[in-house]
């Protein structure tokens, strides 16, 4: 009977399968024979070229290549292996089966550490996708004396991370210097990261007019609404929404460390200090690109919105297909994607913003103003779907600004941005202290309870649900913009003109209302 392989030829890593980080083990046998590399274990491309780049990397080191043949296994067999994460736990398999570096058995100090970089010619470890997500999968799964090696070119996206348990490596000989001497040679943690610092970015005070729609981003910041805004172009629908992100409050720590998990299976950098992130993808995205998968799992648009704003700009000339596939995540605020060789799940609680022209002139279809045919107007208002609308909280008419506020370089009516950011954060705090959760995230039922409607409030509802013909879906919409507008004024219910409010963003008429949106105002 043959002896057992012996475990200090074992090498630990993490793959990375959407946003967490299996264990795989690393091992390196060398049967003798004539020389090749054999590399098992379901590795896609990029890992089966760890040979060349291993090779190079260990002789330029000043070790030893294995002459004769080397199989390297990555167990688990069944898994997929993407990308070139696997180089550094390859070369130090390699160089441990080679007796180069010492073995190190599981409970010793080289034994309890796993290891993921990609390898350059020349030896350097190089920036890896993911680093983040493995490290706090490790934290969460892996045992307690574990830990990591990680390139330190992801030191900037480690900060938010466990700390403790990560080591930070820019070359493979420092890494082996670290496993013949670790007290001499030791690798560095990554720094804490610095108190998040609130990037200053566009105010709503630079917007000159609309005041029912800064009314209705207000809202939305307050409670976590969606919003849609409609409107001729030229009216501000985009530079309002790039402003709602600055009436959101900063996120706390737990919360910046999500976001940075996203952005790390991404391959991103993570938005600059604590600001919620904005995303505006182009209206040629692919489904994929929106909502995340493909060929690989990566996160898509509306995971990189978790926890911030997802714009979609021109919102018909999106693909509908692309558009429906936004149903479930606004519902569940997360994206679960299943496809033959992966089923991931991503974080997807995000504020969605659209922005839509009335017609595809731009303008509302009437004999003066428009030149496009009632049935053009159809099929292009057609291309967002009902169910879709229907998910959107505020509907919410931008009309062309006024003559007199064309030349003008300041409003002063309605309240300043600074106040407009005071009343969300009151707001929020409200919420928080009432229900644990934002109003946007209350349970139809919940969100009754919550609104302690009035009784004027109550039938004023019911008029609406059959006068608007509201879903059940819709009245509850309804209901929990009505309970935001009632926290921004620090009231304990809902009464009527709460309600009122709200029913006003959702009363958008679809077949005739839409010319409101082209109406000057004063």
């Amino acid at each position: 009977m043959s002896a057992a392989a012996p475990t200090g030829n074992q090498t630990a890593s993490r793959a990375l399968v959407g946003m967490e980080a299996p264990a795989v083990t690393v091992e390196t046998h060398l049967p003798g024979g004539l020389p090749g590399f054999t590399l098992v274990g379901m590795p896609e491309t990029a890992v089966r070229e760890a040979r060349d780049r291993v090779k190079s990397a260990i002789q330029n080191c000043g070790f030893d290549y294995p002459q004769g043949r080397i199989v390297v296994n990555l167990a688990p067999a069944e898994l997929v292996k993407e990308g070139a994460r696997f180089d550094l736990p390859i070369a130090v398999s390699i160089l441990r089966a080679t007796r180069q570096l010492p073995a190190a058995p599981p409970g010793t100090a080289g034994g309890d550490l796993e290891f993921i970089g990609e390898l350059g010619l020349y030896g350097e470890v190089r920036a890896t996708r993911g680093c983040l997500c493995a490290a706090l999968t490790l934290n969460r799964e892996g045992p307690a004396q574990r830990r990591l090696v990680v390139p330190a070119a992801n030191a900037g996206e480690l900060g938010v991370g466990p700390g403790a348990r990560l080591l930070l490596a820019d070359h493979l000989t420092s890494v082996a210097d670290f496993l013949r001497a670790p007290d001499s040679a030791p690798l560095p943690s990554p720094p804490a990261a610095a108190a998040p610092e609130s990037a200053a970015g566009p105010d709503i005070d630079d917007v000159l007019g609309q005041h029912a729609a800064k009314r209705a981003l207000t809202i939305a910041a307050a409670g976590g609404h969606h919003l849609l805004m409609v409107g001729p172009p030229g009216t501000g629908k985009t530079m309002l929404a790039r402003r709602l992100s600055q009436l959101l409050p900063d996120l706390d720590g737990e919360r910046v460390m999500e976001v940075a998990a996203a952005y790390s299976a991404a391959g991103l950098p993570a938005p600059p200090g604590a600001r919620p992130p904005f995303r505006d993808p182009h209206h040629s995205a692919s489904p994929p690109a929106l909502v995340g998968g493909g060929r690989h799992a990566l996160p898509g648009e509306i995971s990189l919105a978790h926890r911030g704003v997802l714009f979609l700009d021109e919102l018909p000339h999106f693909k509908p297909s692309a558009l429906d596939l936004l149903r479930e995540p606004l519902e569940s605020r997360v994206v679960s994607i299943a496809r033959a060789g992966y089923r991931v799940r991503f974080p997807a609680a995000f504020q969605l913003v659209a922005a839509m022209n009335p017609c595809p002139a731009g303008r509302v279809c009437t004999e003066h103003t428009c030149r496009c045919l009632p049935d053009q107007v159809r099929r292009y208002q057609a291309r967002v779907s009902g169910p879709l609308l229907d998910r959107i909280d505020l509907h919410v008419p931008v009309p062309p600004l006024p003559e007199h506020l064309m030349t003008a370089t300041a409003d002063g009516a309605g309240p300043s941005g600074a106040d407009a950011r005071r009343a969300v954060q009151a707001a929020r705090r409200r919420q928080y202290d009432r229900q644990g959760c934002l109003n946007a995230d209350l349970a139809g039922r919940r969100a009754i309870e919550v609104a302690g409607l009035s009784t004027e409030a109550r039938r004023l509802l019911e008029r609406a649900a059959g006068r608007f013909q509201l879903s059940a879906r819709g009245a509850h919409r309804v209901l929990r913009s009505a309970r935001s507008i009632a926290d921004l004024d620090g009231a304990a219910r809902v009464d009527g003109p709460h309600l009122g409010e709200a029913l006003g963003f959702r009363a958008l008429d679809w077949d005739d209302g839409l010319s409101a949106a082209v109406g000057r105002t004063p």
